[in-house]
């Protein structure tokens, strides 16, 4: 897991094709950081230009949330489909189900976490944030705050940069338990990865 807090900004994201190569995503972080294609859990937001299949990820747990565009349906191969509408449609799903997106009128871009149900488990929720928001973070457990929409700042004593619209902060300690406070207004996306064993649901 992470063990060092810090602000990834959105113009440091890296920018790749997906696996099949019929789309792009740009991915903010994966762990454990040196890990290539045997990664825990990533991070990323993917471009969705037209109509096409996404990549398989056997053994991966998904799930997708929409952050800009009109939306898409995802069509499975057994037949189930799922609409993704404005304005945070979202969708979890097995990374080893063959699935299309069809989109519904013009690109989307959709955030997409992904994790290894052996090594992390992964909660996710979208929150309006306004006013202030607290996080009370644990060792070994790792937590994101992505700033869909508007910008917050941190407490002095969380020693990180303030959230712009698009940026991500890694929340994490390495010894004590760590509160963090983030004050301002906006929409957040917010992912707790505890160990396969310590998993609970953001309140």
């Amino acid at each position: 897991m992470e063990a060092a807090s810090r602000v990834i900004k959105a113009a440091e994201y890296r920018r790749e094709r997906w696996k099949n190569g019929l789309g792009w995503t740009r991915e903010i972080i994966r762990g454990p950081a040196n890990a290539t294609t045997d990664w825990h859990w990533r991070v990323s937001i993917a471009e969705i230009e037209q109509d096409a299949a996404f990549s398989r990820f056997p053994g991966i747990e998904r799930e997708l949330v929409l952050l800009s565009g009109n939306g898409m349906r995802l069509v499975f191969d057994d037949g189930q489909q799922a609409l993704l509408e404005p304005p945070r449609g979202k969708l979890r799903f097995s990374g080893d189900r063959v699935v299309r997106a069809v989109l519904t009128d013009g690109p989307t871009q959709d955030f997409n976490l992904m994790w290894n149900p052996t090594h992390v488990q992964a909660e996710l929720a979208v929150r309006p944030l306004t006013g202030s928001m607290v996080f009370f973070v644990e060792p070994g457990v790792t937590w994101m705050v992505h700033m869909v929409a508007g910008q917050a700042g941190w407490n002095e004593d969380a020693g990180l940069p303030s959230l712009q619209s698009g940026d991500t902060a890694i929340l994490a300690s390495a010894t004590s338990r760590s509160r963090f406070a983030l004050e301002g207004g906006g929409s957040l996306i917010v992912i707790r990865l505890p160990a396969a064993a310590t998993s609970r649901t953001i309140a």
